[in-house]
């Protein structure tokens, strides 16, 4: 059987959430739940009876006010004056999901409000991240007179430098991690700034709350502010920021609205996924379904398709947007397999080193980045992937869970020509001679966080769970955890020992399906190994007892729908 390649190990609550067995069922009886799920959430940190209700049932009343968030309310009287004045508005986004539901957001806002504003989204290959000159000019030709920047525009000081010379007004509204220097705008509105209650709001998050500011400020009949929150849950869940307590209340109850699927573009979207009319939408559809096919549009299309299917009133007319999408992502997956292919051969070449950089002049850069999560997910290190555009490098970075990737490319500064991004995912580009130098700061920065002999992955269970406990039921109250994400993943159990009865590799291989035993009661349970057929394909099943780490979750099998358990890892007890 194959190695494990993550120490297991079970988690304990913190001290100030640690609750006995009596505490665990006087509190599972007044929220009426069980006691496993007051366990579940005081692994989450949360030590009071009051702080699992506000988790279970998180209100938009619990939002922060407006004013608490630091250049909300300037930001909304500059637009609500452009609008006074006639001067023309447009918004500048980002090609991914979280600014491309931005993007969207902002304009279907204003467009409730009366109020026509342009938008622009720099094509990915020809252009990149952030703002460039070209577009500006474009702009500002086109009698632009306020721009507004969602989830970019922090590290763009030339370029705002040359909207304000071309007689713009600017408010940046970006998430990502400002440099030293901040650009010459009128409003820079960042979560990642001092004084913010939150660092960890999502681009698409910094709209909505300028937006609601907006909606105060504007004469006229204010709309329903809540209708955009299918937006923020899209773009928040994709672009995978903590899912702190403001973020929670934003993607939960935003969440609601995805299910419902008010949005023609939204239920055409789903529609086109395999998600039925009664199928709950969770992180997992988001992340799975949803997402790519938006992402797929900025990847290795034309983003304008995404904000015109996520603005579009017609059902028909979404429907098709969807179905093109939905094209674009399966060409994407094609290309992916085939680069992912590549890289994991690279990096079996560099596994003497803490850190890959992995690099082909082919490879498509809309796409390095989904398979550097790839990498990392295989091979438990930092991965930066390079392609080279226009005779640079340009590349993707990811990071496993305790190693800072934008600290790490601060490190290699030198040697880059840009960079930016977060502690998890970071872009970069230099130029091609750099590259040997990357290769070995990159190796010496990993080292320095990390340590040069990193410790095993640990893969952390949030409870015993034995097969007779797994009930719709359950399955249910688990749903109550929902939105799942960072600071609130996904439960794990670790079942007893199990007997395999049968298995089987599926899909050319890519996928290990179990049937097996709970040895204590005799309970029969499928489970499936998702994305993990060639790691177990040389594994002796026959007649051998396992452990489990699992995830319960209902699916449709044969074309009923089931209790399933998705395994994240097997041990063999033999």
């Amino acid at each position: 059987m194959a190695d494990t390649q993550a120490d297991w190990k079970l988690k304990t609550p913190a001290p100030e959430a640690e609750l006995n067995v009596a505490q665990q069922r006087g509190i599972a009886e007044r929220l009426e739940v069980s006691p496993l799920l007051v366990h579940l959430m005081s692994l989450r940190g949360l030590a009071s009876e009051s702080d699992m209700d506000k988790f279970l049932s998180p209100g938009l009343r619990y939002l922060h006010p407006l004013d608490k968030w630091p250049g909300i309310e300037a930001g909304a009287a500059l637009i609500c004056a452009a609008v006074k004045e006639n001067r023309r508005i447009a918004v500048w986004g980002d090609y991914d999901v979280d600014g491309i539901t931005a993007t969207t957001l902002v304009k279907d806002f204003m467009a409730r409000r009366g109020v026509e504003i342009s938008h622009y989204i720099p094509d990915r290959l020809d252009f990149g991240y952030g703002l460039h000159v070209d577009g500006i000019r474009e702009l500002a030709a086109q009698g632009v007179g306020l721009l507004l920047t969602v989830d970019c525009g922090i590290a763009n000081i030339d370029e705002i430098r040359e909207a304000k010379t071309l007689g713009m007004h600017v408010i940046v509204t970006d998430h990502h991690l400002p440099g030293q220097d901040l650009p010459e705008a009128e409003v820079i509105i960042n979560p990642k700034l001092e004084g913010w209650p939150t660092p960890n709001l999502a681009g698409v998050g910094v709209a909505f709350l300028l937006m609601g500011a907006v909606n105060r400020l504007l004469p006229g009949a204010a709309v329903d502010i809540r209708d955009f929150l299918d937006l923020v849950a899209l773009g928040t869940v994709a672009d995978v920021v903590p899912l702190d307590e403001q973020n929670r209340i934003l993607v939960k109850n935003g969440l609601l609205l995805i299910k419902e699927g008010r949005r023609p573009g939204i239920q055409a979207l789903k529609e086109i996924s395999g998600l039925g009319p009664d199928d709950n939408v969770g992180t997992g559809s988001i992340g799975f379904a949803l997402a790519p096919r938006i992402n797929a549009a900025g990847r290795i299309g034309d983003p304008d398709l995404a904000v015109r299917m996520l603005l579009a009133t017609d059902p028909e007319e979404a429907r098709q947007l969807a179905t093109k999408l939905d094209k674009l992502n399966a060409k994407r997956k094609l290309e992916e397999q085939r680069i992912l292919e590549e890289a994991i051969t690279q990096a079996e070449s560099q596994l003497h080193l803490p850190g890959l950089v992995l690099h082909s002049e082919h490879w498509h850069s809309g796409i390095i980045g989904i398979v550097a999560s790839r990498i990392v997910e295989r091979f438990h290190r930092p991965c930066l992937i390079l392609t080279k555009e226009n005779g640079i490098f340009k590349g993707s970075g990811r990071s496993t869970p305790s190693f800072d990737l934008y600290q790490a490319l601060l490190s290699c500064k030198q040697c880059l020509y840009k960079f930016g991004g977060h502690r998890q995912a970071a872009g970069l580009k230099l130029e091609p001679f750099q590259l040997a130098n990357l290769k070995n700061l990159f190796a010496w920065a990993v080292e320095e966080q990390l340590g040069a002999n990193p410790a095993p992955p640990v893969l952390e269970l949030d409870a015993e769970l034995p097969f007779a406990l797994i009930t719709a039921t359950l399955l249910k109250e688990l749903e109550l955890l929902q939105p799942y994400g960072q600071g609130n993943p996904r439960p794990i159990f670790l079942s007893p020992p199990l007997s395999i009865l049968k298995h089987r590799f599926f899909s050319q291989k890519k996928h290990l399906e179990l049937h097996l035993s709970d040895s204590s009661d005799g309970t029969n349970m499928r489970a499936v190994a998702w994305r993990q057929g060639e790691r177990w394909q040389d594994a002796s099943f026959t007649g051998k007892q396992i452990k489990i780490a699992y995830t319960p979750r209902l699916s449709k099998f044969n074309g009923l729908q089931q209790i399933e358990l998705a395994v994240q890892d097997i041990l063999s007890l033999e």
